[in-house]
C-alpha cells in the first residue's frame, strides 16, 4: 500500500470529480452556439442533454464492480484517457449525431471515475475521523462542481467557440493520469471477482428506461408509452434482483441491503439528491425567468449556497465525532427542512435574498447528511466490494436526482396549469413559465407583459406548493432516519455479514468516532463474556489444533444468546498479554496486530 500522504491522494481524486459534475451543467449556456452551428432537430437538441445522465446512472454500479475486480487506479487512469479521447470528440463534432455519440462515450468514462474515486478513499484513509473529513470534502467538490459548470461555460463562451468547454476536461485529466501513480495505491484488485456481463446489461436494462420514462413524464406528463418504459424497466430491475440472490459471486451483496442502518442509509441518500437537484433546477427557472437574470448573472447567484457548503462539509466530521452520526444526518435533513420551508413561506417574485437563504440552508443541510451517508456506506463496505457499494451508492444518488426533477417539477406545473388564467393566452403559454417567456415575444406588447405577470406569479405559487411538499418529505425521511439509524444490540453490521477476513472493520454508524472507539466500548462486554474462550483460541492455535472449527461447531450448536463475537482489538491483546510462552516480548507490535486481525476475520467467515 502507498503510503504518502492520503491528503496528496484527495487532492488527485477530487480533479476527475470536479470535471465529471461539471460536465453535468456546463451545456447550460452552450445550447444557443450549438444549436446555431449544428442545427440539431428538438429531439437531437433534448438527447445532447440528457444522454449524459441516462448513460451514467445505468454503468455506476457496474463500473464500480469492474474496479474491484481490475484495481481502482487502473480503472480510474484508464477512465480518465477515455474522458479526455470523449471531451476531444465533443468539442470538434462536426453534427448532432456526432456530438450525442461523444456525450454518452463522456457518461461512460464518467461511470469509471465515480465508484473508483470514492472506493480510492476507503483505501487511501485507515483512520476513521480522517475518512469522514476526506468524504465530506468529496461530497462538497462533488456538488460545487454542479454549480461551477455554467459560470465555467459562460466566461468560456464569451471568448472562444463552444467546444471550449469540453477541452478544460483534457489537461486536468492529463495531471490526474500523471499523478495518480505517484500518490495512490495501485495494489487494491480483487483478482477472484468476478465480472458478471449479464447483471451489467441487466442493471444498465433498468435504470436507462426508468431514468428516460421519468423525466419524461416530468416534462410531457403522462402516456401509455412512457408508462409502459417504466414498468418495463422496473421488470428488469426485477430481475436483476433475482440474478443477484440465485448466483455465488453478486454485484450487489444484497444482504448488506437486508441490514435496516444500511438500507436506510441508502434510502436517505436517494431522498437527498430528490431534494437538492429538484431544487436546483427550481432555483434556475426563478432566477431566469422569474427575476429575468440572464444566464451568467443567474449562474453566479447559484454560487451562493455553494460558498456556505463549502465550508459546512468539512464541519460535519467534527460535529459527527461529539454527536455521531445519525445526530448529523438527521439534523441535516431538518435543516434542508427548513430551507424548504424558508422558500414556501416567503418566496415572491422579488425575493432573491430570501430565496438564496432558503437554498443556502437547503444545501447545507442535504451535504452535510450526504456526507455521513457517504462516510458511513463506505467504511462499511467489504474491503473487496467498495467500488460496487460506491456505484451502488452513486446510482441512488442519480435516480434521486430524476425523481426530484420530474415529482417537484410536476408540482409547479400541475400548480401553474391551474393558477394561469386561462383567458389570457392558450397553448404552451398556458402549460408552464418558459412556453409563456416564449410566447410573450408573439403578442403585443400590453398583452406580453401581462402574460408574462401572470405566469411569474403561477410560477411562484407552484415554488411555494412545491417547496412545502419538500419539506414534508424530508421532515418524514428524517423520522424515518431517526428510527433506521439506530442501533440494535442484536443486528449484526454489514462488514460482519460480508466482509469476511479481507474486511477492516470501519467505525459504527452510531458514534462517527474511530475503530478504537468501538472496539474499546464492546471490548470490555467481550472480555467480561468469554475470556476462557479467548485463551483457548490463543493456546490451541499454539499447540496446532484448529480453534475455527471448534468455534464453527460452538456457533452451531446454539446461535440464540450468544455473545458479541470479540473485536481485533480485544484479540490483539490476548495475544499481546494472556498468550503463555509464544515469545511475544520479541514481536513487533505490527505482527501482534495482524496475527489478531487474520483470527479476527476468521471467526467474522466462521460465523
Amino acid at each position: 500500500m502507498n503510503r504518502r500522504s492520503p491528503w496528496l491522494g484527495l487532492l488527485v481524486l477530487c480533479l476527475p470529480m470536479l470535471i465529471v459534475s461539471m460536465d453535468v451543467s456546463v451545456l447550460f449556456f452552450a445550447v444557443p452556439y450549438i444549436a446555431a452551428d449544428l442545427s440539431p432537430t428538438p429531439q437531437q437538441q433534448l438527447w445532447i442533454f440528457d444522454i449524459y445522465g441516462f448513460v451514467l446512472a445505468g454503468l455506476l454500479l457496474s463500473m464500480g464492480s469492474l474496479a474491484d475486480r481490475i484495481g481502482h487506479r487502473r480503472l480510474l487512469m484508464i477512465g480518465a484517457a477515455a474522458f479526455s479521447a470523449a471531451s476531444l470528440a465533443a468539442a470538434f463534432a462536426t453534427s448532432a449525431e456526432m456530438l450525442i455519440g461523444a456525450r454518452a462515450l463522456l457518461a461512460v468514462a464518467g461511470a469509471t471515475l465515480m465508484p473508483s474515486t470514492l472506493a480510492m478513499i476507503r483505501h487511501i484513509f485507515d483512520d476513521d475521523a480522517q475518512r469522514a473529513k476526506a468524504v465530506a470534502t468529496w461530497n462538497a467538490v462533488l456538488a460545487g462542481g454542479v454549480a461551477v459548470g455554467p459560470i465555467v461555460s459562460g466566461l468560456l463562451l464569451e471568448h472562444v467557440w463552444w467546444g471550449s468547454v469540453f477541452l478544460i476536461n483534457v489537461p486536468i485529466m492529463a495531471v490526474l493520469m500523471l499523478a495518480a501513480p505517484l500518490v495512490l495505491p495501485g495494489d487494491t484488485a480483487s483478482p477472484s471477482r468476478r465480472v458478471d456481463v449479464l447483471s451489467s446489461l441487466l442493471v444498465l436494462g433498468a435504470m436507462l428506461p426508468v431514468v428516460a420514462a421519468i423525466k419524461n413524464l416530468a416534462a410531457d406528463g403522462w402516456s401509455v408509452s412512457r408508462a409502459a418504459m417504466l414498468a418495463a424497466g422496473l421488470v428488469v430491475g426485477a430481475i436483476f434482483v433475482v440474478r443477484q440472490r440465485r448466483i455465488d459471486d453478486p454485484m450487489v451483496d444484497l444482504r448488506l441491503l437486508g441490514e435496516r442502518r444500511f438500507a436506510t442509509s441508502i434510502w436517505t441518500n436517494l431522498i437527498c439528491m430528490f431534494a437538492l437537484l429538484g431544487n436546483s433546477i427550481l432555483m434556475t427557472q426563478y432566477l431566469q425567468s422569474v427575476l429575468g437574470y440572464s444566464p451568467l448573472r443567474a449562474a453566479l447567484w447559484s454560487l451562493a449556497p455553494s460558498v456556505a457548503v463549502g465550508a459546512v462539509a468539512p464541519l460535519t466530521a467534527v460535529i459527527a465525532g461529539r454527536t455521531g452520526r445519525p445526530a448529523v444526518i438527521v439534523g441535516g435533513l431538518c435543516t434542508g427542512a427548513a430551507g424548504f420551508a424558508v422558500l414556501g413561506a416567503f418566496t415572491g417574485i422579488h425575493s432573491l435574498a430570501m430565496v438564496l437563504i432558503g437554498a443556502t440552508l437547503l444545501a447545507s443541510g442535504i451535504v452535510a447528511a450526504t456526507s455521513m451517508i457517504a462516510d458511513y456506506v463506505v467504511g462499511v463496505a467489504p474491503v473487496d466490494r467498495a467500488g460496487a457499494t460506491s456505484g451502488l451508492l452513486e446510482t441512488s444518488s442519480e435516480l434521486g436526482g430524476a425523481l426530484g426533477i420530474a415529482v417537484l417539477g410536476s408540482v409547479v406545473n400541475a400548480v401553474f396549469r391551474l393558477g394561469f388564467p386561462a383567458d389570457l393566452a392558450g397553448g404552451e403559454a398556458s402549460r408552464s413559465l418558459a412556453g409563456a417567456v416564449a410566447a410573450v415575444g408573439r403578442l403585443p406588447a400590453g398583452q406580453g407583459a401581462t402574460v408574462l405577470d401572470a405566469a411569474r406569479h403561477a410560477f411562484v405559487d407552484g415554488l411555494v406548493v412545491a417547496a412545502w411538499t419538500g419539506a414534508g418529505i424530508l421532515v418524514c425521511s428524517a423520522v424515518l432516519a431517526g428510527w433506521g439509524l439506530r442501533a440494535r444490540s442484536d443486528e449484526r453490521t454489514p462488514d460482519a455479514m460480508g466482509g469476511g477476513s479481507g474486511s477492516r472493520r470501519a467505525g459504527s454508524l452510531d458514534d462517527g468516532r474511530t475503530d478504537r472507539d468501538d472496539d474499546d466500548r464492546a471490548d470490555q462486554g467481550a472480555d467480561d463474556a468469554a475470556p476462557v474462550e479467548l485463551v483457548v483460541v490463543a493456546d490451541t492455535e499454539q499447540a496446532g489444533e484448529d480453534p475455527i472449527a471448534e468455534e464453527r461447531a460452538e456457533q452451531a450448536e446454539d446461535r440464540r444468546g450468544e455473545p458479541r463475537l470479540p473485536s481485533a482489538h480485544a484479540l490483539e491483546r490476548v495475544v499481546r498479554h494472556e498468550r503463555p510462552g509464544d515469545g511475544s516480548a520479541d514481536e513487533s507490535e505490527q505482527q501482534r496486530r495482524d496475527q489478531a486481525s487474520d483470527v479476527h476475520g476468521d471467526l467474522l467467515s466462521a460465523d
